[in-house]
């Protein structure tokens, strides 16, 4: 997959088609409200003390009746509680988690988004036509429990590493690249937003973005940056990371691709026939170099 700062056009293609059938992406400065603040500073590799530059939080609001009554949104945020943060210690599924990855599952594939994915992903001969063997494959790629962590149990998996984010030994934030959870965590006083990331001044982003570049800490482990879709739906994600992993069999995946204004680099890593991480790089938003 391209290496390169070229986009690739295929992607770029079926990916904004997705963009645009996002019926569920919030609007902001509507539905939700940032406030971008500071810009952040260098974070040395292993240190865990960042200057904060951001006296309060990054969302100062967002309409949670709305995400209550958009169902991909209710059944995802359901997901959220379900996973215990440290790696190294097994997950337990009970039969009502079980229940409620599947209800997401059939939540997502109801959309526009993810039928486009699944037709697009067909046509490539990647997943089968039947919705129902679809559905069984999205679950293994992003529910089926692995191993993380070479000294305990099951204790990972693909939709909680890349949406609810987890801890390596209590020392380094991985994953955490979800909007919702990142609003739900720092609503609770679990995360502490520290400022945005940038090259150089001029390249502020905008308080309507839907990609940035965020440093944060989190339960008191820092993330120098993050990158992170804002007011994304959750089955826009789901599709994208999906198509992406899908598409190749390589144990990492990098591929540059131009959605909406926004350049990024996309970043999947596979565990198995599983997702072992994913995420976007904002590489520049409307030319502006990042």
């Amino acid at each position: 997959m391209a290496k390169s700062r070229q986009a690739n056009r295929e992607l770029t293609e079926v990916l904004n088609q997705l963009w645009h059938l996002d019926s569920n992406r919030l609007k902001p400065g509507t539905d939700y409200r940032i406030s971008l603040q500071g810009k952040a500073g260098y974070v040395a590799p292993g240190s865990n003390s960042a200057k904060d530059l951001a006296s309060t939080p990054l969302f100062t609001y967002v309409n949670e009746e709305k995400l209550k009554n958009i169902k991909t949104y209710a059944h995802f945020i359901s997901l959220l509680d379900n996973y215990e943060m440290s790696t190294g210690v097994s997950e337990t599924v009970t039969s009502e988690e079980l229940q409620e990855n599947w209800l997401f599952i059939d939540a997502i594939m109801e959309t526009e988004v993810m039928k486009c994915a699944h037709k697009y992903l067909v046509k490539k001969g990647q997943s089968p036509a039947d919705p129902g063997k679809f559905k069984r494959q999205l679950y293994d790629m992003w529910f089926r429990l692995y191993h993380r962590d070479r000294s305990g149990g099951q204790d990972s998996c693909g939709f909680e590493h890349v949406f609810v984010g987890e801890t390596k030994h209590g020392q380094e934030i991985m994953g955490l690249h979800n909007w919702v959870q990142f609003y739900l965590q720092e609503k609770h006083g679990h995360v502490d937003y520290k400022g945005y990331k940038a090259r150089d001044n001029k390249n502020t982003p905008d308080e309507d973005d839907h990609v940035l570049n965020l440093q944060f800490s989190w339960k008191g482990l820092v993330k120098p940056v993050g990158s992170s879709f804002i007011g994304i739906s959750p089955e826009f994600e789901v599709a994208l990371f999906t198509i992406i992993f899908l598409m190749s069999s390589e144990k990492m995946t990098s591929v540059v691709v131009k959605v909406d204004k926004y350049m990024l680099e996309l970043v999947v890593y596979r565990h198995g026939s599983s997702i072992g991480t994913s995420y976007p790089k904002l590489l520049s938003s409307n030319n502006r170099d990042l």
